[in-house]
Formats: structure tokens, C-alpha cells, sequence
């Protein structure tokens, strides 16, 4: 946990001293405090995966770029650039973590690469874990396909219950939610595509 908020204090002070925001800038793009981003920028705070989606959001970033740390990467998993035609392996089972004060584990199988426009996460949710959504970027989908047991998906103001082998596209950009109300943990790949941002 060290490390990987660490990794997340570093990472949030690069993006903002990189776009020459201030604190005060800084929370009135993401909607996450002032207190809050210092207290993460000195990493005395974990903060829930709703509000690492905040601070992306904010900040047009991948969710990938604030979790995935240089000490997940494992030195038998290939970290070759898509660009090197190299075939890359990853184990969810040794990426596998806590990154923050919730009831979810992620393993980011494949951080987002910008020629590609995705990012693909396993997520686990632990027995019951529940969390709403605010709205993502304009133009961002996400696609859950469970491989364990059975949650629900909010979409469009309805809990959908998915078990496994059932999978969902939806867009991301409107208010969403997951949650797990059963005794054992859902597990499921999610996909999320972004927007084109070259522009």
C-alpha cells in the first residue's frame, strides 16, 4: 500500500505541476478538496476508486495512470511496448491489489496505451461492496464481462444483475454503479475505452 500510494502522490503532483495548476485549480477541475488532493499529493490519504475516477476525470487521465505503480510490473511479465510486436503476459493473480479504501482488488492487466484508446482491468468485488458513479469523461464506454459469481451494473437508473459468462456495454459518460449483495466475491474483466483526444 506504501508504495502504491506513493506512486499515486507522485503521479497527481507530476499531472498538476505538468499542466501548471494550482491546488485550488486542481480540485475545482476534478471536484475532489484541496485538503484532500494535498493530503494525497503527501500521501497521507488512500482514496476510494470513486475518487481516483474523479481525479482522471479532472485530469482527462486513464484511471491506470494513478494505480498502475513500476512495482507491479513483475520481472517474468513482458512490459514491451505494443510498438515492439513483442507478445506481452500478465498475471492477474501477481498484480492483484488493494488500491484503496474499499471493497474491490485491481489488477490492471493492461494500462491504457494511447494508440489503442483502452485499458483493460480485472476488478474483484468483495461481498458487499456497492458504489455509484459519477459521469466519466464525455465519450467514454466500458464494457464488464464477469468470469466469477454474480453482481449488479446500474445503468440507466436500474440495477442489472449479470452473472458469469454474461457481459455489458454501456456508456460510461452518465451516472453508473456496481455492487455485489452476494456471500462470496464477483470478479469480472472491464474494459474502458476512451475518447480520441489528439485533438
Amino acid at each position: 500500500m506504501q508504495e502504491i500510494n506513493r506512486h499515486l502522490a507522485d503521479t497527481l503532483k507530476a499531472e498538476r505541476k505538468q499542466r501548471g495548476w494550482s491546488l485550488d485549480k486542481a480540485a475545482a477541475e476534478t471536484g475532489v478538496s484541496k485538503a484532500m488532493l494535498g493530503q494525497i499529493e503527501r500521501g497521507e490519504s488512500s482514496p476510494t476508486v470513486a475518487t481516483l475516477w474523479k481525479i482522471a476525470g479532472g485530469f482527462r487521465c486513464s484511471l491506470s495512470t494513478f494505480i498502475e505503480a513500476d512495482g507491479d510490473k513483475n520481472p517474468d511479465q513482458s512490459s514491451a511496448p505494443l510498438s515492439s510486436g513483442k507478445p506481452q503476459i500478465r498475471s492477474a493473480d501477481k498484480i492483484r491489489h488493494q488500491p484503496a479504501q474499499d471493497l474491490m482488488l485491481v489488477a490492471p492487466l493492461f494500462p491504457f496505451d494511447p494508440r489503442m484508446g483502452f485499458e483493460i482491468f480485472e476488478l474483484s468485488l468483495l461481498p458487499g461492496y456497492e458504489r455509484e458513479s459519477e459521469p466519466h469523461e464525455t465519450g467514454v464506454t466500458e464494457f464488464v464481462l464477469v468470469i466469477e459469481g454474480m453482481m449488479e451494473v446500474l445503468v440507466e437508473g436500474r440495477w442489472r444483475s449479470l452473472e458469469k459468462g454474461m457481459s455489458i456495454r454501456f456508456s460510461a459518460d452518465r451516472p453508473h454503479g456496481y455492487r455485489n449483495l452476494s456471500d462470496s466475491t464477483a470478479r469480472f474483466h472491464n474494459i474502458i475505452h476512451y475518447p480520441d483526444r489528439s485533438e
